[in-house]
Protein backbone atom coordinates (compact mmCIF):
# COMPACT_ATOMS: atom_id res chain seq x y z
CA UNK A 1 0.00 0.00 0.00
CA UNK A 2 1.22 3.48 -0.90
CA UNK A 3 -0.20 6.52 0.88
CA UNK A 4 -0.52 9.96 -0.68
CA UNK A 5 2.72 11.92 -0.86
CA UNK A 6 3.13 15.60 -1.70
CA UNK A 7 6.44 16.87 -3.04
CA UNK A 8 7.17 20.58 -3.50
CA UNK A 9 8.58 21.48 -6.88
CA UNK A 10 12.13 22.72 -6.18
CA UNK A 11 12.09 25.32 -8.98
CA UNK A 12 8.80 27.16 -8.47
CA UNK A 13 6.85 27.62 -5.27
CA UNK A 14 3.25 26.43 -5.37
CA UNK A 15 3.70 23.57 -7.84
CA UNK A 16 3.45 20.08 -6.34
CA UNK A 17 4.08 16.57 -7.57
CA UNK A 18 1.66 14.16 -5.92
CA UNK A 19 1.69 10.38 -5.65
CA UNK A 20 -1.82 8.96 -5.14
CA UNK A 21 -3.00 6.39 -2.60
CA UNK A 22 -2.51 2.95 -4.17
CA UNK A 23 -3.53 -0.47 -2.90
CA UNK A 24 -2.50 -3.56 -4.86
CA UNK A 25 -3.58 -7.14 -4.21
CA UNK A 26 -4.36 -10.29 -6.17
CA UNK A 27 -7.47 -8.63 -7.65
CA UNK A 28 -5.51 -5.74 -9.17
CA UNK A 29 -5.24 -2.14 -8.05
CA UNK A 30 -7.33 0.44 -6.20
CA UNK A 31 -6.16 4.03 -6.71
CA UNK A 32 -7.46 7.14 -4.92
CA UNK A 33 -6.35 10.31 -6.68
CA UNK A 34 -8.13 12.88 -4.51
CA UNK A 35 -9.40 13.18 -0.95
CA UNK A 36 -10.39 16.66 0.12
CA UNK A 37 -9.20 16.48 3.75
CA UNK A 38 -5.80 15.03 2.86
CA UNK A 39 -5.23 17.61 0.12
CA UNK A 40 -6.39 20.42 2.44
CA UNK A 41 -3.98 19.22 5.16
CA UNK A 42 -1.21 19.56 2.56
CA UNK A 43 -2.15 23.14 1.63
CA UNK A 44 -4.39 22.33 -1.37
CA UNK A 45 -7.97 23.34 -0.61
CA UNK A 46 -9.55 22.55 -3.98
CA UNK A 47 -13.18 23.14 -4.79
CA UNK A 48 -13.59 20.93 -7.83
CA UNK A 49 -15.72 22.50 -10.57
CA UNK A 50 -15.01 20.21 -13.50
CA UNK A 51 -13.12 17.11 -14.54
CA UNK A 52 -11.94 16.90 -18.14
CA UNK A 53 -10.04 14.38 -20.25
CA UNK A 54 -8.15 14.64 -23.50
CA UNK A 55 -6.94 11.87 -25.79
CA UNK A 56 -3.86 12.66 -27.86
CA UNK A 57 -1.65 10.94 -30.36
CA UNK A 58 2.13 10.96 -30.03
CA UNK A 59 3.46 14.40 -30.95
CA UNK A 60 0.35 16.37 -29.96
CA UNK A 61 1.33 19.52 -28.11
CA UNK A 62 -1.52 21.12 -26.17
CA UNK A 63 -0.84 24.51 -24.65
CA UNK A 64 0.15 26.78 -23.17
CA UNK A 65 -3.29 27.69 -21.71
CA UNK A 66 -4.67 29.75 -18.86
CA UNK A 67 -7.67 31.95 -18.14
CA UNK A 68 -6.37 35.52 -17.87
CA UNK A 69 -9.32 36.36 -15.59
CA UNK A 70 -10.68 33.87 -13.03
CA UNK A 71 -7.75 31.44 -13.48
CA UNK A 72 -8.22 27.82 -12.42
CA UNK A 73 -6.24 25.50 -10.17
CA UNK A 74 -5.49 22.22 -12.00
CA UNK A 75 -4.57 18.72 -10.94
CA UNK A 76 -3.13 16.87 -13.95
CA UNK A 77 -2.85 13.10 -14.24
CA UNK A 78 -1.88 10.87 -17.16
CA UNK A 79 -4.22 7.86 -17.18
CA UNK A 80 -2.76 6.17 -20.25
CA UNK A 81 0.47 6.82 -22.13
CA UNK A 82 2.99 9.50 -21.18
CA UNK A 83 3.30 13.29 -21.30
CA UNK A 84 5.93 15.94 -20.76
CA UNK A 85 3.88 18.37 -18.65
CA UNK A 86 4.78 22.05 -18.26
CA UNK A 87 3.64 24.94 -16.06
CA UNK A 88 4.77 28.54 -16.68
CA UNK A 89 4.50 31.01 -13.81
CA UNK A 90 2.37 34.03 -14.79
CA UNK A 91 1.56 35.23 -11.27
CA UNK A 92 2.04 38.99 -11.21
CA UNK A 93 4.85 39.89 -8.78
CA UNK A 94 6.10 36.31 -8.43
CA UNK A 95 9.91 35.99 -8.14
CA UNK A 96 9.70 33.16 -10.69
CA UNK A 97 7.42 34.98 -13.15
CA UNK A 98 8.07 33.70 -16.70
CA UNK A 99 9.93 30.62 -15.48
CA UNK A 100 8.72 27.10 -16.12
CA UNK A 101 8.78 23.72 -14.41
CA UNK A 102 8.20 20.38 -16.06
CA UNK A 103 7.52 16.80 -15.06
CA UNK A 104 6.96 13.55 -16.92
CA UNK A 105 3.58 12.05 -16.06
CA UNK A 106 2.66 8.56 -17.16
CA UNK A 107 0.31 5.69 -16.48
CA UNK A 108 3.40 3.87 -15.24
CA UNK A 109 4.71 6.42 -12.70
CA UNK A 110 1.15 7.42 -11.63
CA UNK A 111 2.30 10.88 -10.50
CA UNK A 112 0.03 13.92 -10.56
CA UNK A 113 1.00 17.56 -11.07
CA UNK A 114 -0.78 20.26 -9.07
CA UNK A 115 -0.74 23.63 -10.83
CA UNK A 116 -2.20 26.57 -8.91
CA UNK A 117 -4.12 29.42 -10.49
CA UNK A 118 -1.89 31.88 -12.33
CA UNK A 119 0.12 29.36 -14.34
CA UNK A 120 -0.01 28.56 -18.03
CA UNK A 121 -0.25 24.83 -18.63
CA UNK A 122 0.56 22.58 -21.55
CA UNK A 123 1.93 19.18 -22.45
CA UNK A 124 3.50 17.10 -25.19
CA UNK A 125 2.12 13.57 -25.70
CA UNK A 126 5.00 11.10 -25.88
CA UNK A 127 2.91 8.03 -26.79
CA UNK A 128 -0.10 7.29 -28.98
CA UNK A 129 -3.53 7.27 -27.32
CA UNK A 130 -2.35 9.23 -24.32
CA UNK A 131 -5.24 10.07 -21.98
CA UNK A 132 -4.85 13.07 -19.67
CA UNK A 133 -7.24 13.85 -16.82
CA UNK A 134 -7.65 17.45 -15.60
CA UNK A 135 -9.37 18.21 -12.29
CA UNK A 136 -10.11 21.93 -12.19
CA UNK A 137 -11.38 24.39 -9.63
CA UNK A 138 -13.31 27.38 -10.89
CA UNK A 139 -15.45 27.47 -13.97
CA UNK A 140 -14.15 27.44 -17.51
CA UNK A 141 -15.06 30.79 -19.06
CA UNK A 142 -14.43 30.80 -22.79
CA UNK A 143 -14.00 34.58 -23.15
CA UNK A 144 -11.20 34.52 -20.55
CA UNK A 145 -9.36 31.63 -22.20
CA UNK A 146 -5.88 32.66 -23.28
CA UNK A 147 -2.56 31.18 -24.20
CA UNK A 148 1.06 31.83 -24.91
CA UNK A 149 3.15 30.22 -27.61
CA UNK A 150 4.82 26.94 -26.70
CA UNK A 151 8.13 28.06 -28.24
CA UNK A 152 8.40 31.53 -26.72
CA UNK A 153 12.11 32.39 -26.80
CA UNK A 154 11.89 34.32 -23.51
CA UNK A 155 10.71 31.17 -21.68
CA UNK A 156 12.77 28.66 -23.70
CA UNK A 157 10.97 25.46 -22.69
CA UNK A 158 13.17 22.41 -23.33
CA UNK A 159 10.49 20.28 -25.00
CA UNK A 160 11.73 16.71 -25.65
CA UNK A 161 11.10 17.02 -29.40
CA UNK A 162 13.59 14.23 -30.07
CA UNK A 163 11.01 11.80 -28.63
CA UNK A 164 8.37 12.54 -31.29
CA UNK A 165 8.42 12.26 -35.08
CA UNK A 166 6.36 15.40 -35.70
CA UNK A 167 4.50 18.06 -33.74
CA UNK A 168 0.73 18.31 -34.02
CA UNK A 169 -0.48 21.72 -32.83
CA UNK A 170 -3.90 23.34 -33.14
CA UNK A 171 -4.29 26.50 -35.20
CA UNK A 172 -5.32 28.32 -32.01
CA UNK A 173 -2.08 27.32 -30.27
CA UNK A 174 0.01 28.25 -33.34
CA UNK A 175 -1.42 31.80 -33.10
CA UNK A 176 -0.89 32.20 -29.34
CA UNK A 177 0.66 35.35 -27.91
CA UNK A 178 4.21 35.68 -26.66
CA UNK A 179 4.49 36.11 -22.89
CA UNK A 180 5.45 39.77 -23.46
CA UNK A 181 2.36 40.38 -25.59
CA UNK A 182 0.19 38.58 -23.05
CA UNK A 183 1.55 40.83 -20.27
CA UNK A 184 0.93 43.99 -22.32
CA UNK A 185 -2.61 42.90 -23.09
CA UNK A 186 -3.75 41.46 -19.74
CA UNK A 187 -1.41 42.35 -16.84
Amino acid sequence: MQNFSFEENPQIEGLKIIAPFIFNDERGCFRKTYEHNIFKANGLDLEISEIDESVSQKGVLRGMHMQHTAPQHKLIRCISGEIFDVAVDARKGSPTFGKYASVNLSAENQKMFYIPAGFFHGFLALQDNTVVNYVCSGDYIKEFDSGICYNDKDIDIAWPLDKVDKLIISDKDKKALSLRDFCEKYL
